[in-house]
Parts: C-alpha cells; structure tokens; sequence
C-alpha cells in the first residue's frame, strides 16, 4: 500500500464499476480487476458496471469483460446510451433526431423508436456523443438544425478516452464544436456525474446509495457521481486520473486505490 492509497475497511453490498482505465484499458485487465471481482462475486456482493462510452452496446461490453474471464450478462452493464434513449423515451418521445455519434448510439435511439434524419428541417434535437467519425458534414447538419430550433443534449461530456499508450478526444471536443458554432450550450449531459444515470444504475443494483461503492478513474464523472447522489467513492490510479491531478482538484473521493485490489478490506 502507498502513501496515497487509502482503501474501504469494509466491503460494500454493491459495486459500480467504470470500464475504460478502471477495470480494463485496451483489451486487457488492469492488474488484480479480475480476482478482485471474482471474490467481491463469491462473497455474495452486486457487481455492476458503468460506461459513459456510447460507442460499443451492453452486449459488447458485457461480451468483453466475459472474453476476459468476468462471465456478465448484458443486464448488469449500463450505458449513456441507454440512459440517453430512456432520457427522451420520457421528455421527448417519437422524436426526429440527429445523432453526432457511431452506429451502435444510433441503433440504440432507433430502436427505441426515434427517427434519425440529416433534414434540419425535421430535426427535434441533436445528439452529441464521442465519435471516431466526426466531421465537418454533420458539425453543419447539427449547426442547421440547432439554429432552426432543434434542442441539443449530449450522452456524455469526457475530453478523452483512455487507450493503451495515451488516449482519443471523446464526447467533449464534439460538444465545443456544437456549442462555439451554434453559440448555444448543451441542455443536457446523461451520462456520469448526473442524476440521470446515477438514478439509473441504483435502480440498477436496487441497493440504496449507502450500500454502494461507485469505483473510477476520473474525479470529474466517478467520484463526483458517488459523492453527489449518497454513495461512497474510491478514485484508482490506473487510468485518467493521476496522483497530481488528484493532488490538485476540489473533488475528493472516499478512499484511493492503487488497483482494484485494494477495495478488499485487510
């Protein structure tokens, strides 16, 4: 144990996990992810996990972490994806949409019964999300669309992504493209911290918040979620978050974890 790694003395009843740099970064496990799991699951405790990445649907996720050796159904990962389509499915239902996102967010939206169109004319509202496919095409749909009146939300809002050797500009650099074109700020970002997914995920686990730990690598989405909707939070230093970055922010998480081994108490 280092200096700065300050672990749970308990176990919890639920665990929330991030993906990307907490449990995994690539397609590998991060050191002790798997035997920590497989004993927080042998000791009768909820294992669930949580992405603010739209790119991949639960079944792939949840077919990932099964290639790894972490056997999960598609029902215990949740997404922004999700969230997002339940987030409309209730404000704005039917709705003509454009997503600035890849095929696996559109599908979900289809699939729950929204229209996708490039017709600034028909859209009701844009769709921002971390896309590989970016491009100036859609930045002018979107554009069009927003100053004809479409409402503008966002999956998520994380500047990057984690990969092996560095990291790719996520759902953030979209958003500012939007909004310094547009001149209009996102409405709504459901994904980590905010209480739509956070709502989400307890009724997920169908723990209340006290007898949860949320576990992540980033202050700003992670630890900032546990701490605002009651539950406890460990930040791990495995992916985006580093000893500095922790060292300079206002956000302080409940406990620091070197890996995903030290959340077993002893």
């Amino acid at each position: 144990m280092t200096a700065t790694t300050r672990k749970p003395p308990r176990l919890y009843e639920a665990y929330v996990f991030d993906l990307d740099g907490t449990v995994y970064l690539g397609d590998a496990l991060l050191p002790e992810a798997g035997a920590t799991i497989q004993y927080l699951r042998e000791a009768g405790k909820r294992t669930v996990f949580l992405s603010n990445n739209p790119t991949c649907r639960r079944a792939d996720y949840a077919a990932k972490l099964t290639g790894l050796g972490l056997p999960t159904p598609p029902e215990d990962v949740l997404n922004s994806s999700l969230v997002m389509a339940h987030f409309l499915q209730e404000r704005m239902p039917g709705a003509t949409l454009f997503v600035v996102g890849e095929q696996p967010l559109q599908d979900e939206l289809h699939q729950a019964g929204f229209t996708l169109s490039e017709d600034p004319n028909e859209i009701e509202a844009v769709i921002a999300s971390f896309d590989r496919t970016f491009t100036y095409h859609k930045l002018q749909v979107a554009f069009d669309a927003i100053r004809a009146g479409a409402r503008f939300f966002a999956t998520n809002a994380d500047r990057y992504c984690p990969v092996p050797g560095g990291g790719e500009p996520d759902a953030a650099a979209m958003i500012a493209a939007i909004e310094a074109s547009t001149n209009t700020r996102v409405e709504v970002v459901v994904g980590k911290p905010s209480q739509y997914m956070a709502a989400a995920i307890l009724q997920l686990v169908a723990r209340p918040a006290e007898a949860c730990i949320m576990i992540g690598d980033r202050l700003e989405t992670d630890v900032l979620m546990g701490k605002n909707h009651g539950m406890a939070s460990a930040l791990t230093l495995t992916g985006a978050t580093g000893q500095a970055d922790l060292e300079a922010s206002e956000i302080a998480p409940d406990y620091v974890l070197t890996n995903l081994g030290d959340l077993i108490p002893g």
